[in-house]
């Protein structure tokens, strides 16, 4: 999915329901009302949004709840760029921001960690 697809994406995940013009209300520097148009259908094509009609406009919503879609993209993910292993994409994550995550974070971390080996056993 392309920068602007997700902007327009999460634009609908913030408003819920939404039209073309809202949507554009909601994005920095917006692409004209037709590439707008253009895009919301392409994410309908896609599965990420559906149409409903409302007199003469149309409203798009979302499919699947941001953690749904975040869970698929994330599946996504790691089996392209990580043989679809989730310890070798935690582990390139972490190197990455490492040194970023508070004690708070990393006890989180480990907590997800120690209930997914209950889980597994």
């Amino acid at each position: 999915m392309g920068a602007r697809e997700r902007q327009i994406l999460d634009a609908v995940y913030h408003l819920g329901r939404a039209s073309v013009a809202d949507v554009r209300s909601q994005l920095n520097d917006p692409p004209s009302y037709s590439s707008v148009r253009t895009m919301m259908g392409i994410l309908e094509t896609k599965g990420f949004l559906q149409r409903h009609r409302d007199g003469v406009r149309h409203l798009y919503s979302a499919t699947r709840s941001r953690e749904k879609a975040g869970r698929s993209a994330l599946t996504h993910l790691m089996s392209t760029f990580f043989e679809g292993s989730a310890s070798k994409m935690l582990a390139a994550l972490l190197d990455e921001s490492a040194c970023q995550l508070s004690d708070e974070e990393l006890a989180q971390l480990q907590q997800s960690i120690d209930q997914a080996r209950k889980q597994g056993n």
